[in-house]
C-alpha cells in the first residue's frame, strides 16, 4: 500500500481530501453526507480504493485515458530513465524522446507530417483554432475565420473549447464565448432528426453543407469533429457520412479537423479512428491514449501542407505559429509515450481490442434482447455506449436519476462504468464502456454482467 496510506490511517486521508481537494465534476455537497472515494493501486483492468475494495473499470481511468492498463513498470522507468537525465526544457528547443515519438508517431499517420506538443486535449485543440485563425488572416484576408462544430461533440473545458462544444450543460453559466463558432446538426441515426429514413449518413453530413452556404463558404476555415463522438452519447457515424463530408469540405476548401482526443491510439481498434473510414484530415488532435496517462502530453498533428502556411521568407516577424506550452517542453510525456506505443504494438492490443470489442457488442446486443430500457447499443472497438429509454416506441429518454443509479449499482458491485454526466439536457441516459485494451473475455463478461444485474435491479 502506499507509503503515505501505510503512516496515516484512511481517514487522515478522506479528511484531508474533504477538506482541501476541489474534485472534478462533482457538487461537492454531497460530501456533507458521504465520503469522497480514494483510489490508490492499480494493476491491469483493476484498482483498489482506500477502503481496499477491489473494482473492474470499465472506463479506463474515468474518462477514457489508461489504454494498457495500470502498473505498467516499464513506462514509469522510461519516465524516471528521462527526468534524470533530462527533465526539462523549453520546447523552443528539442528533446530526444521529443524527436523519436513524434517520428513513431508519424509512422503510423500515412499524410501527417508535423508534430505540435502540449498537456492535454483541451488545449491541442485550442492550438488547431490559433493555427485556423492565423491562416484566415495571414492567407485570407481576414476571411474563413469561422470554424463549425457539431452538436453532442466535445473539444475541452477552456473558454474557446466550450465555445466550439455542442454539450449545453457542459457550457451552461460560462458564457460569453469564443465568436466565430458555428454549430452543425448531429449524426445520431437512432435519434434521426430528418423526416427520411433513407441514407441518414448522406442527409446528416448535407445537412453540415446547409450551413455552409447558410454563412458562406469564403468565411469558413474548419470544421471541428469527433471522429467518433464520445461523450455525447458513444456516437458511430452512420454510413455515407464521412465520405460526404470530406467531399464538401474539399469542395468549400474547409479544412478538417478531427479531435481523436478518445479514438486515438488504439481505443476502436486501429491507431486511430479516422482510418476506420478513409478520412484524409488536415489536423489531429489526442491526448488521453498517447501515454495511458503515464504522463501528462497531447499533440496537434498536421500535414505539411498546413505546416508550410506558416513558414514565411518575407522576412515578417509574425508569420510563424507564435504560441507555446509549458509542459510540452517536459521529456516525460513523449518518454511515456514511445513505450506505450512499444506496449500496444508487442503485445498486440489493437487485435486484441477488435476481438474483444466484438465480444462487448455481441454480450450488449444480448442485454438489449433482454431489457426493454435499452433502446440501442452502439460503439467500434473498446468503445461503446448503451442508450436507455423509458419506451422503445416514442424513444422516450430513460429517467436520469435511473441511469445513475445503474451506474451506481455496478459500482456497489465492484464495476465501474460511465454515463452521459450532466452534458446533453434531456439526454443524459448513455452508459458509457471503454475499458483499457488489454481487457480478456472475462473481464468483457463480468462487465457486462454487472450491467445486467443492474438492469434488472434499477428497472424491475
Amino acid at each position: 500500500m502506499d507509503a503515505v496510506l501505510a503512516k496515516n490511517d484512511n481517514s487522515d486521508v478522506i479528511a484531508a481530501d474533504k477538506a482541501h481537494v476541489w474534485h472534478h465534476l462533482i457538487q461537492h455537497k454531497t460530501f456533507e453526507t458521504v465520503d469522497p472515494r480514494i483510489i490508490v493501486e492499480g494493476k491491469g483492468l483493476r484498482v483498489w480504493d482506500a477502503a481496499g475494495k477491489e473494482h473492474l473499470d470499465g472506463v479506463s481511468g474515468g474518462v477514457w485515458t489508461v489504454n494498457v492498463g495500470y502498473g505498467r513498470e516499464t513506462i514509469a522507468q522510461a519516465v524516471r530513465d528521462q527526468l534524470v537525465k533530462m527533465n526539462f526544457f523549453a520546447n523552443t528547443l528539442g528533446s530526444v524522446p521529443g524527436a523519436l515519438f513524434a517520428e513513431r508517431l508519424i509512422s503510423k499517420m500515412p499524410g501527417m507530417s508535423r508534430v505540435f506538443y502540449s498537456n492535454s486535449g483541451s488545449e491541442a485543440n485550442e492550438k488547431v483554432f490559433k493555427m485556423v485563425r492565423q491562416i484566415s488572416q495571414r492567407h485570407h484576408g481576414g476571411k474563413k475565420s469561422k470554424i463549425l462544430y457539431r452538436d453532442r461533440d466535445y473539444h475541452g473545458t477552456t473558454i474557446t473549447a466550450l465555445s466550439a462544444g455542442g454539450q449545453g450543460e457542459r457550457s451552461a453559466h460560462y458564457g460569453p464565448f469564443t465568436p466565430g463558432f458555428v454549430a452543425v446538426p448531429h449524426c445520431l441515426e437512432y435519434r434521426n432528426q430528418y423526416d427520411s429514413a433513407e441514407a441518414y449518413g448522406e442527409r446528416a453530413a448535407d445537412a453540415i453543407e446547409e450551413v455552409i452556404l447558410r454563412e458562406g463558404p469564403d468565411t469558413i476555415g474548419a470544421i471541428c469533429l469527433e471522429t467518433m463522438t464520445a461523450g455525447g452519447g458513444v456516437i458511430v457515424p452512420p454510413e455515407g457520412y464521412w465520405e460526404r463530408v470530406q467531399e464538401i469540405c474539399k469542395r468549400h476548401q474547409i479544412l478538417i479537423h478531427l479531435d481523436e482526443v478518445v479514438c486515438g491510439v488504439g481505443r476502436l481498434g486501429t491507431w486511430f479512428g479516422y482510418q476506420q473510414f478513409g478520412i484524409k484530415p488536415d489536423f489531429v488532435t489526442m491526448a488521453k491514449g498517447v501515454a495511458s496517462g503515464y504522463a501528462a502530453i497531447s499533440c496537434t498533428v498536421t500535414t505539411e501542407e498546413v505546416f508550410d502556411l506558416f513558414k514565411d521568407a518575407s522576412g515578417d516577424p509574425l508569420s510563424y505559429f507564435r504560441d507555446i506550452s509549458t509542459y510540452a517542453g517536459c521529456a516525460a510525456g513523449p518518454a511515456a509515450a514511445l513505450e506505450n506505443m512499444r506496449i500496444i504494438e508487442d503485445e498486440g492490443l489493437l487485435e486484441n481490442t477488435l476481438s474483444m470489442g466484438a465480444r462487448l457488442m455481441e454480450n450488449l446486443e444480448g442485454l438489449k434482447e433482454k431489457h426493454a430500457v435499452v433502446g440501442d447499443v452502439r460503439g467500434r472497438g473498446l468503445f461503446a455506449g448503451v442508450e436507455l429509454v423509458s419506451d422503445r416506441v416514442t424513444k422516450e429518454p430513460a429517467n436520469e436519476a435511473k441511469v445513475q443509479a445503474v451506474a451506481g449499482h455496478c459500482m456497489a458491485q465492484g464495476v465501474i462504468i460511465g454515463m452521459t454526466n450532466r452534458a446533453l439536457p434531456g439526454f443524459n441516459n448513455t452508459l458509457c464502456l471503454a475499458p483499457a485494451l488489454i481487457a480478456t473475455a472475462d473481464d468483457i463478461d463480468r462487465l457486462t454482467s454487472s450491467i445486467d444485474e443492474a438492469l434488472t435491479a434499477v428497472f424491475s
